[in-house]
């Protein structure tokens, strides 16, 4: 734990009056049904290693969901079938370079996969697993994120 200093007074003291609206993102829940039941893909983050599903920043030129599925086969080699239509959003604190908050909505994109390469662009910087829905909620932090698992 880092001790308190003039960051933490100053957040506290303009934080409210800086509110602004959430940054959009997108991600992708990536899904299977294996021996009758749904599975869940998830990715480690890059720096806390932490369990979330493939997500990152819209992509010009292309669609939110478009994005999505660009995401999900960077970050986890997935080949799938897109819905256009987001199952819902989940809300989380991404901390930039300076150790201030940015408020982010993660708009998330169901993909049903058909496949999983064994080389794509993050193999290396990422650890990819397969969770049942049980286990996926225990294993993510974000609350709303754990709520859209179990609609999928």
């Amino acid at each position: 734990m880092r001790p308190f200093g003039l960051i933490d007074v100053l957040k506290g003291a303009i934080g409210p009056g800086l509110s602004r609206p959430a940054e959009l993102q997108v991600g992708a829940l990536c899904w299977r049904e294996q021996a009758g039941r749904r599975e869940y893909l998830l990715v480690n983050t890059l720096n806390t290693r932490r369990w979330i599903v493939p997500k990152g920043w819209p992509m010009k030129g292309r669609s939110l969901a478009e994005a999505a599925s660009i995401e999900a086969w960077e970050e986890a080699g997935v080949r799938g079938v897109l819905s256009d239509q987001p199952i819902g959003s989940y809300f989380y604190d991404k901390l930039t370079g300076t150790g201030l908050p940015v408020r982010c909505e993660v708009r998330v994109f169901p993909i049903e996969v058909t496949g999983l390469a064994d080389s794509y662009p993050e193999k290396r910087r990422r650890d990819r697993r397969w969770a049942t829905r049980e286990e996926a909620v225990s294993l993510l932090g974000e609350p709303d994120l754990k709520r859209l698992i179990t609609t999928v």
